[in-house]
């Protein structure tokens, strides 16, 4: 008997190339299109329709139904309520992350289900291994788009039933395979910015949410040296935006962010000396392990942000608490992101920084 597959069609050429493998493969395919942020443009559109029209084209094209679901409310409440309480308190959320456990992997995974689902799908550049009951999430070949950082706090539940059929397919090759079968994402840019809400200019929009408190911005040694706009526009090691140049007795270099006193409103910055923001260890917690700890205590390999390489790291775990010892010093980990942990294969799952150790 077919097996069906209902896969998540954003209108970009990931999920297009995704949803045309599925089918070539043999399977049913329903594409499924998640409307999550309900807002009009400045002509009184709603900014995901021309994303819903790409979806429309491409299902037409390849012969696979199509539906629309509006998980608005299910977004504002588990993932953006959560992404503006962390810019209140002075951290940097990575709202990507409750998107794919909150709506992708919640939500969706519910209602895929009810479509008669046997699996659901993603064009995510990650990879599943389901061996004797247990869900491994495999890290890709094209290690430059690999999207397991943002799949740490998955379960093994809503791992259960997932398939990733881009896993061995690098980013150029899906862009061919869309020109070759004439699908209208082909050229289409990548999407950035926030989930589902896409890019726009940020402070602007953060500020329409919560209101910027203007502050001192100062030097480690308490040296006034201009004012900032709200301590939740700024984050570590951020060098732009600042708007210190030429100040009198400077050393010429570039000015960056290095803390943020939250009870004082005050914005602390270095300029040159990189020391203030490398840091040894960090505690976190709200950890996930994919499928399960591995021991109390183990070495592996470590992100601290999505775009970086792999990092060396020792782990404890105690309690509630991990515990995470760098073989060496890392610039600007930011509390409120996630580390995600690593073996050679495998993403073992991630938690929330909430302490840096300098």
């Amino acid at each position: 008997m077919t097996k069906t597959v209902v896969i998540g069609m954003s209108g970009g050429v990931d999920s297009s190339v995704a949803a045309l493998l599925l089918k070539q493969q043999g399977y049913n395919v329903i594409g499924l299109y998640m409307s999550n942020w309900e807002e009009k443009d400045e002509g009184g559109h709603c900014t995901g329709e021309a994303d819903f029209d790409d979806v429309r084209r491409v299902c037409n094209k390849i012969d696979i139904p199509y539906y629309s679901v509006n998980f608005a409310k299910q977004y504002m409440d588990r993932v953006f309520k959560y992404f503006l309480e962390e810019y209140q308190n002075g951290r940097t959320p990575n709202p990507d992350v409750l998107c794919n456990r909150e709506i992708k992997f919640g939500p969706f995974l519910k209602y895929a289900l009810s479509l008669g689902a046997d699996y659901i799908a993603t064009g995510h550049y990650c990879g599943i291994e389901h061996k004797d009951g247990i869900h491994y999430l495999k890290k890709v070949k094209d290690q430059n788009k690999d999207q397991t950082y943002f799949l740490n706090q998955l379960s093994q539940d809503q791992l259960e039933k997932v398939m990733f059929p881009l896993a061995d397919i690098e980013k150029g090759e899906v862009r061919r395979i869309a020109k070759q079968y004439g699908l209208d994402t082909a050229e289409k840019k990548d999407s950035t910015g926030i989930c589902f809400i896409g890019e726009r200019n940020f402070r602007n929009f953060l500020s329409s949410y919560l209101p910027g408190q203007p502050g001192e911005i100062k030097t480690l040694d308490g040296k006034v040296v201009g004012e900032h706009m709200g301590l939740m526009y700024y984050t570590l090691g951020q060098r732009r935006g600042l708007n210190l140049g030429g100040i009198s007795g400077s050393n010429g270099g570039r000015w960056f962010v290095v803390e943020k006193d939250l009870a004082n409103n005050v914005l602390y910055v270095s300029q040159g000396d990189e020391e203030p923001l490398m840091s040894k260890a960090l505690v976190a917690d709200t950890f996930n392990f994919i499928p399960s700890k591995p021991a109390d205590e183990f070495e592996c390999f470590a992100k601290f942000r999505y775009r970086q390489p792999e990092q060396g790291v020792k782990v404890r775990v105690d309690g509630d608490k991990v515990y995470i010892d760098f073989k060496e010093k890392q610039r600007a980990v930011t509390p409120g992101q996630f580390v995600v942990l690593y073996d050679e294969h495998n993403c073992l799952g991630g938690g929330i920084i909430q302490q840096v150790i300098k």
